[in-house]
């Protein structure tokens, strides 16, 4: 199994000379580690930054609208157009600083303008469920990355985690196993359905 060690080196390779902006995709199931590792390999890696996925959650207002709210968290309750624009953006607009939006779990609603990537960063980590998802805009997504890892762990433990979550942000255990069980299940099979087209398949143990 590959180590944090191995995968520092392998981001730093990817990085190079820094003469170029690149971009690092971090993809897996819900409660796999992608934040854990993003966040870990940023603060590590000299001129690295993380811009989550997350922050491209479609807001409760509109995911009511359009009849959505009880599956928030599937592909198509994500602006995935807004996204691959976005990470297009980081590339392209190097020299100025690019404003992404964060995602505030306590609220569970999305901000706009929370993640500031300076031109410093030459490395850019990203990491969300579907990076890898061969349906709609989620494809321009995989386009503007240059190499993407699939992040994964045992699945008891993963589902622990989201129990977890999911009580730590407001729901009681009883609904918060419910929503496993019903959305997140769902999601992590089309997930995991898309880990062959990673260029890394990254084990994070338990």
């Amino acid at each position: 199994m590959l180590t944090f060690d191995d995968l520092l080196l392998r981001a730093r390779a990817l990085a190079g000379d820094g003469r170029r902006r690149v971009l690092l995709g971090i993809a897996g199931s819900p409660g796999a580690g992608k934040t854990t590792l993003a966040e870990r390999l940023a603060r590590e890696l000299d001129g690295a930054a993380h811009v989550p996925m997350d922050g491209f959650h479609l807001a409760d207002a509109e995911l009511d609208r359009l009849g959505r709210r009880d599956r928030k968290g599937a592909p198509d309750t994500f602006d995935a157009a807004g996204y691959a624009a976005l990470l297009r953006r980081l590339r392209e607009d190097a020299d100025e600083v690019v404003y992404a939006p964060g995602f505030e779990r306590v609220l569970e609603q999305p901000l706009a303008g929370a993640v500031p990537v300076a031109p410093s960063a030459r490395l850019i980590v990203t990491e969300g469920n579907y990076l890898l998802l061969g349906t709609g805009a989620w494809t321009r997504v995989r386009a503007e990355l240059d190499e993407v890892w699939f992040c994964e762990t045992d699945e008891d433990e993963r589902i622990r985690r989201l129990v977890a979550r999911h009580e730590q942000f407001g729901k009681g255990h009883a609904e918060a196993v419910a929503w496993v069980d019903r959305s997140d299940r769902h999601n992590a099979e089309l997930v995991a359905a898309t880990r062959e087209r990673g260029d890394l398949v990254v084990r994070v143990p338990v």
